[in-house]
């Protein structure tokens, strides 16, 4: 079907008083309308990020809890539901608002289904390589972990399809939790004359040589392009410094310049950095550094629809954010002349799995990799009775169900629960396998713990992650959402300072008191000690709770009392 016949088709549709945003017209149209972007400029990046290791396709439920402090209020990420919708000119009710919103996210799902899948984004790949010669396909990394595959393979199912799905340039976050050697195995077996991994910002802990190359320089139809890798700053932090023990990291602005500068003596006609800051910490490196023209961001899992435009000494930085999960492929088209960037043009892709047909051999590769497993990713635990989700700045029901196991199988009586924004969803009536659960755990660290905790550290743990999110410099907000809670209650003062913004600590509706010892349990520790303490990896935990229950009722997200953020274009309670 051609894009006449297919207008044709819409027209007559229209006529005939059909929904024209429905399922099934979508489907008989292969998404040609929504796929359907002409190729522009002389030069073309292609992006995605954070896939978290998901090779089939997922539902996925945006945030609606997103808030923003200091400057970021009111502003890209910090928007949810119709305000994200109306900053960007989304209509309600469309398969774009099901992709970047939590808003009628049930209804939504049943009707588009699922998204993402890499031999679907294999599809988009190829078709907008083939309408664009030269385009790279650049990777923002959280690529290899996420799921029970790449556990088991140790990455290698993620490797084999990275390649296969045509990367280009890739940098790194979470792959360093297999560990320092296996990165550097897959950089210089697997990935060498194919993938570069390039991050300015990570060096030896000894002498500060670098680990990767700080940037490449591509030639894509006579434009020079020079791709600058930033890692996620504070890896040894957010994850167990002891799998990356020889290298160091951190934001590292300076170096960035000295690298912009390098580039541009090089030649380059354009600048770009392939980053896993965070948004945030994106956008004020955009403010500061000299001579970028794109960031390609990831680590926040925000899907912001277009650029955000930073004025800095230099000019003007455009700032992006791919989301996650498989579910977004970033276009850039870029019009060079004369050395200058004339004109650039910018879509972020929904892959909607039901418009975009599997590319047969992606799929090939994705059945083979998941064969050995299929009996064991399978296995029925449980049937959810609502939805199961993760994101959002402090609780989703899925880790609402993670802190309820630990407490129940651990005999606490509070649970912590790491903020990851990683973890797919299950509508209401699905089963829950292994392989769901697998989705939400699979970390190279999973052991659980049972601590004894006075309420005084428990205040302290709350008011150092809250920080971590809520700190008015991006550059001291160190990776992920606020810990899940289980048991406890308490109010949180978001625009507060470290050390105020936690109070009103309760348990069983009583005062948390300071001095007496609380039974804590919580899972993914990051100190090396703990991996020779016998705990429990977490999916036996959760799976022991499902396996208890057969059926889990609805889980209702525990949402501490907020103060300070009526009104607050990031919060959709």
């Amino acid at each position: 079907m051609n894009r006449r016949e297919f207008m044709g088709m819409l027209a007559a549709a229209s006529a005939a008083g059909m929904v024209l945003n429905s399922r099934d017209v979508l489907a008989a149209g292969k998404g040609t309308a929504l796929y359907d972007i002409k190729p522009f400029g002389n030069a073309s990046l292609l992006h995605f990020t954070d896939c978290h290791a998901q090779l089939t396709p997922i539902y996925f439920r945006e945030p609606n809890v997103n808030l923003g402090v200091a400057d970021a209020v009111g502003k890209a990420p910090h928007l949810v539901g119709e305000r994200l919708l109306k900053a960007f000119k989304i209509p309600k009710g469309t398969p774009e608002a099901y992709a970047f919103t939590y808003l009628n996210f049930e209804e939504a799902a049943r009707q588009y289904g699922k998204v993402g899948g890499f031999a679907h984004l294999a599809t988009l790949v190829k078709q907008m390589k083939a309408q664009r010669p030269g385009a790279l396909l650049l990777d923002g990394g959280d690529t290899w972990q996420g799921s029970a595959t790449s556990l088991w393979t140790n990455a290698q199912d993620m490797v084999d399809a990275s390649k296969l799905l045509g990367v280009d340039v890739m940098t790194l976050h979470w792959e360093c939790t297999y560990g320092q050697d296996r990165v550097l195995e897959i950089a210089e077996k697997d990935f060498k004359g194919h993938i570069d991994i390039v991050a300015q910002n990570i060096k030896t802990a000894d002498f500060g040589d670098p680990v990767f190359p700080s940037h490449v320089m591509k030639n894509i139809n006579g434009v020079q392009v020079a791709i600058i890798g930033q890692a996620f700053p504070y890896t040894p932090i957010a994850n167990p410094r002891y799998m990356v023990a020889d290298w160091s990291f951190g934001i590292q602005e300076d170096t960035m310049q000295k690298v912009v500068d390098e580039v541009k003596a090089k030649g380059a006609n354009m600048v770009v950095v392939l980053s896993h800051n965070g948004m945030d910490v994106d956008l004020k490196m955009a403010s500061r550094v000299r001579g970028i023209d794109f960031i390609l961001g990831g680590h926040t899992h925000d899907g912001v629809p277009k650029p955000i435009a930073v004025k800095n000494p230099g000019g003007v930085t455009h700032v992006t954010n791919a989301g996650s999960n498989s579910k977004f492929l970033g276009v850039l088209d870029l019009d060079v002349r004369g050395g200058q960037l004339r004109d650039f043009r910018y879509k972020l892709l929904p892959v909607f799995s039901n418009l975009l047909p599997a590319d047969p051999g992606m799929q090939a590769l994705i059945d083979r990799v998941r064969s050995p497993f299929a009996e064991k990713l399978a296995e029925p635990l449980a049937v959810t009775e609502g939805l199961l989700y993760r994101r959002g700045n402090f609780n989703g029901s899925w880790d609402q169900l993670i802190v309820d196991a630990l407490m129940e199988v651990k005999g606490a009586d509070i649970a912590f629960s790491p903020g990851f924004r990683w973890g797919t969803t299950l509508l209401p009536g699905q089963t829950i396998t292994r392989e769901h659960v697998m989705d939400q755990t699979a970390i190279t660290y999973p052991y659980t713990t049972l601590t004894d905790m006075p309420g005084s550290m428990i205040k302290t743990i709350l008011e150092d992650v809250c920080d971590n999110l809520f700190n008015p410099d991006p550059y001291y907000q160190q990776g992920g959402d606020m810990v899940r809670v289980g048991g406890l209650t308490y109010t949180c003062r978001p625009n507060e300072t470290m050390g105020k913004r936690i109070d009103n600590m309760r348990l069983n509706g009583k005062p948390l008191d300071a001095d007496k010892l609380y039974k804590v349990a919580g899972w993914a520790p990051v100190a090396e000690e703990a991996k020779n303490t016998g705990g429990a990896p977490i999916w036996d935990v959760v799976e022991t709770y499902l396996k208890a229950r057969k059926t889990i009722a609805r889980k209702s997200p525990y949402l501490p009392e907020l103060k300070g953020m009526q009104g607050n274009p990031g919060l959709a309670a």
